[in-house]
């Protein structure tokens, strides 16, 4: 079982759910970015996204298609330690609340590298602007088309791999050309719900097909069951899952302009804590809809050729007509709301921090021509790489590590520059230039020469660390910063002092606080029952 599932194809029943579902995405997306007169309208949403918009919009940013894909995939190769990214997601979040938020959110910047520029100098800024924008188009989104691109090849047998990655990338790119980040908020919301209801769907066919919980404990075996792993665990070592995940999920949630310009666009700091908040607790049960229906797979079709064929073959192997087609559409909807948040936030990057910068004239509607054809160009690029990723084995590989060689020389800049008043614009090339040298070293040691053998989320906290040592010699080496660039960028003990006296009269459950304390307590619930 598991090699010929695929030969049943879709019903028409099937087929009608995914039309459907295609046109009131489009639809929905046209219709709400149909005025979009300024830069704030087409890249921020006009900044007034409510918390549940922004909550349910960073899940759907999240779970793309290559998520859905790796993390059955990875469950199904290795065993659960693949949630340890998911639940970090949620101590990641409530860290972004607290420290981190407040300043971005009073900024009134359009782009993480903007507030780089603010903190530091212009070529930081230019520098991870760049760096983002690589890694959401030629990593992140490129993978996410593969991982689509895959499944439909499933359906469709006869179509080569680069149509079907052409026909998704242009069917999320209408509305995310038209109508920019508002309309990719409102598809995202849709998307998100029909995301959970498909999960919900797949994941108790996988269940009921196994026989149940515990048939998985009393066949699977124990360590594939467990989220913490022995130091040599060639999936996320518990070295590493303190090290590296922390590192990799700061760039990603607190970072990242893919996902934090859904918070940029809150109404206010509160709304964006609360949206923050709500996707980390979002991300706890994909544990039981996302993870452990691959764990399923080990039992269900002990065979199958590739990890990445986990999630397509239980799609189309247990569901019966129709609920196939709600699924399906379910991950046509985690492709086309990743793909176009990417999209969105790749062009607001390039408009607000290279042409805007090349040319300080452009106007409203000049910006959002340039934002509409970086978007454009962004698309055919990744529609270009998708393919090629084929090479690198699985996806989720792919994607982090990726992610490890290029991210903890910016993770750097951000903790040291937020916390510590020393910290300057030498500094923070320092770390770059440093972070940049000796990941390209060790990029090539390890996967080129073999010359190494190092884990990549160990290699992770290795890169932290030297560019966070170049950070501080460098920041000594030069004078302190002008109070410009430190005044309302730092986090100080003065601050949250003041924050406890403005929350006093708050109500517990408007209490950003103790929705974050909530949240950690049930995360640590569920680590401790699967450790």
């Amino acid at each position: 079982m598991g090699q010929d599932v695929f030969a049943r194809g879709l019903a028409g029943l099937d087929w009608a759910v995914v039309a459907a579902y295609a046109l009131v995405v489009i639809g929905l997306g046209l219709w709400a970015g149909r005025k979009q007169a300024s830069g704030t309208d087409f890249f921020l949403a006009s900044r007034d996204s409510s918390w549940p918009v922004i909550g349910l919009s960073l899940l759907a940013s999240n779970i793309s298609s290559a998520t859905l894909i790796g993390l059955a995939g990875a469950a199904y190769a290795n065993g659960i330690a693949v949630y340890n990214y998911e639940w970090m997601a949620s101590v990641i979040l409530v860290f972004f609340c607290i420290f981190f938020l407040p300043f971005i959110i009073r900024a009134q910047v359009y782009t993480m590298p903007e507030f780089l520029e603010r903190r530091f100098s212009r070529g930081t800024r230019a520098y991870f602007s760049g760096l983002t924008i690589f890694l959401s188009v030629f990593v992140d989104k490129a993978a996410t088309l593969y991982g689509g691109a895959l499944m439909l090849s499933l359906i469709f047998p006869g179509v080569p791999l680069w149509q079907m990655i052409m026909a998704l990338a242009v069917l999320a790119g209408i509305y995310t050309i038209i109508g920019g980040l508002k309309a990719v908020l409102y598809t995202e919301v849709l998307q998100a719900v029909i995301l959970l209801g498909a999960a919900v769907v797949l994941s108790i066919a996988a269940f009921d097909a196994v026989g149940g919980w515990h048939r998985i404990v009393e066949s699977v075996p124990a360590y594939k069951l467990s989220l913490i792993r022995p130091m040599n665990d060639a999936s996320v070592p518990w070295t590493g899952l303190i090290t590296g995940v922390p590192i990799l999920g700061f760039y990603f949630w607190c970072t990242n302009q893919f996902m934090v310009q859904r918070v940029l666009s809150a109404r206010n700091l509160d709304h964006g804590r609360w949206g923050s908040l709500f996707a980390g607790l979002l991300k706890l049960p994909v544990l039981w809809l996302m993870v452990l229906p691959g764990t399923c797979a080990i039992l269900l079709y002990p065979a199958l050729k590739t990890p990445d064929l986990v999630y397509p073959t239980l799609m189309f192997d247990l569901l019966p007509t129709g609920l196939l087609g709600l699924v399906v559409a379910g991950f046509l909807a985690a492709i086309m709301s990743a793909t176009a948040s990417t999209f969105n936030s790749a062009a607001t990057l390039f408009t607000m921090d290279f042409a805007r910068h090349w040319n300080p004239d452009l106007d409203g509607k000049r910006l959002v021509l340039t934002g509409r054809l970086a978007t454009c160009v962004f698309l055919a690029i990744a529609v270009v790489i998708a393919p090629q990723i084929e090479r690198f084995g699985s996806v989720w590989q792919y994607l982090q590590g990726a992610l490890s060689y290029t991210a903890p020389p910016i993770v750097a800049v951000f903790l040291i520059g937020l916390f510590w008043p020393r910290a300057n614009a030498r500094g923070a090339a320092a770390a770059i230039i440093a972070g940049l040298v000796i990941g390209i070293g060790m990029f090539f040691a390890i996967n080129v020469t073999g010359s190494l053998q190092i884990h990549f989320l160990h290699v992770a906290p290795i890169l932290l660390a030297a560019s966070a040592l170049a950070m501080v010699i460098g920041s000594l080496s030069a004078p302190p910063p002008p109070p410009e660039k430190t005044e309302g960028l730092l986090w100080n003990r003065g601050f949250f002092d003041a924050e406890t006296a403005a929350l006093a009269g708050t109500p517990l459950w408007a209490n950003y606080r103790v929705l974050a304390i909530a949240l950690l307590v049930a995360t640590a619930v569920i680590v401790w029952r699967f450790a």
